[in-house]
């Protein structure tokens, strides 16, 4: 595989944070993404902003969700999505 096939677009990493997140990434593709988000800064703040929502919704359970963990995961949503909190 060449260098240039290597490279990853920010587009790519959006649609692949998801498995990242989950483990369930290539290895070759955790790689691209990992070596794309040290080069980008918008993509690494935008994979510890999914990691937030992940650990946020983590918090809610089958039951009616805790308003406090609720207001976290829609806070930690609207900054992934560049909105005002």
């Amino acid at each position: 595989m060449s260098e240039a096939e290597l490279e990853m677009v920010c587009d790519e990493l959006v649609g692949l944070v998801t498995e990242y997140l989950e483990g369930t990434i290539s290895d070759v593709d955790r790689a691209r993404l990992e070596a794309h988000a040290r080069e980008c800064e918008w993509c690494e703040r935008y994979i510890e902003q999914m990691r937030g929502v992940a650990g946020a919704l983590g918090e809610l359970g089958e039951e009616q969700p805790d308003p406090e963990a609720l207001d976290r995961a829609l806070e930690a949503f609207r900054r992934a999505r560049g909105g005002n909190p």
